[in-house]
């Protein structure tokens, strides 16, 4: 039997002697109509871990339920053809400073010549160019170098988010490309992603109050908690409207494990008398009406200290227990 805080009943109890605390003139109130349905456990966020370049994983360093901090190393891409390919720019980089040391050196030459008279200034001016040139070409090796070395190290793939990893799609060894997923990892805030049909979708709303109750797998007896509406989703599909409800711990659910809850669908008419003015004998559930003695009632939905009856009592009755 749920229980939670939540007010189902709103209904109006006048003590008619106040010295007789077991006593009270039944009234018809409002009572809220709970829908039983199922929510399903999803993540807020679904983020995927991609692959930032080309080549074979070498290293998988997580499987499904890892739990995973964001930019944490989940698998390593390796590309033989970047190490390559830094070793030729290291190749062409050694092969222009030489350029630029001889260059220099034909500078002073032709400065040392130019003084003596024994070159002109053309000479001078075309020493410096080569060497300005061989400058220039050392600096675009060496950012191509950098962007080299970045290059391999993108072969990292990192969570993009905190979570638990729901999914991996590559094996040790599999040839990827650039922009494939990886992982898929499910970000730390979960919620119950419900479906109501599409009859109830006028009296749902953000804010509304969710009876939630114990997962499958937990003993009957434990407390249902409370959780409230945070988004309705405008769109109906094949007759349903989605909601989210928002409850605490949830973190220790499977992503798809169902739980039940209880959602209100509007208000009915009803009449409510405490559960201590009920008895039971032989099976069937009494309540003492003042002046005519034990009635025979069916009761319907009950909460901790009160329960609705759905026949046997009227609006006006004087209950006493």
């Amino acid at each position: 039997m749920l229980k939670s805080a939540l007010p189902v009943f709103a209904f109006v109890l006048a003590a008619t002697l106040p010295a007789l605390a077991g006593e009270m003139t039944v009234k018809t109130g409002q009572m809220e109509d709970l829908k039983a349905v199922f929510a399903t456990v999803e993540s807020v966020d679904e983020v995927l871990a991609r692959a930032r370049i080309t080549g074979t994983v070498s290293g998988l360093l997580v499987d499904e339920g890892a739990q995973v901090e964001a930019g944490a190393r989940i698998a390593t891409i390796g590309d033989p053809k970047l190490a390559l390919a830094t070793a030729g720019i290291d190749a062409r980089l050694k092969g222009a400073e030489a350029e630029r040391d001889l260059a220099e050196i034909e500078f002073r030459r032709s400065g040392d010549l130019l003084a003596k008279g024994a070159a002109t200034q053309a000479r001078v001016d075309n020493a410096r160019t080569r060497l300005d040139v061989a400058a220039r070409t050392i600096a675009a090796l060496r950012a191509e170098k950098q962007v080299s070395a970045e290059r391999s190290g993108e072969g990292a793939v990192l969570a993009p988010a905190s979570g638990r990893v729901l999914k991996v799609h590559v094996t040790q060894g599999s040839v990827v490309m650039a922009g494939e997923t990886i992982a898929t990892i499910a970000a730390e805030n979960y919620i119950l992603r419900m479906a109501l049909p599409e009859r109830h979708a006028r009296f749902i709303k953000v804010g509304d109050k969710v009876q939630v109750g114990p997962r499958s797998l937990a003993a009957s007896t434990t407390p249902a908690r409370l959780g409230s509406v945070r988004q309705v989703y405008p769109r109906i599909e094949d007759g349903r409207v989605m909601a989210d409800v928002a409850v605490e711990g949830l973190g220790d659910f499977f992503v798809g494990e169902r739980v039940p809850v209880h959602v209100s669908t509007g208000s009915r008419p009803a009449l409510v008398v405490p559960r201590a003015a009920i008895s039971r004998r032989f099976g069937l559930d009494f309540v003492t009406v003042k002046d005519v003695g034990a009635v025979v009632v069916q009761l319907g939905h009950a909460e901790d200290d009160s329960v609705e009856v759905l026949s046997g009592l009227r609006d006006g009755d004087v209950v006493t227990w």
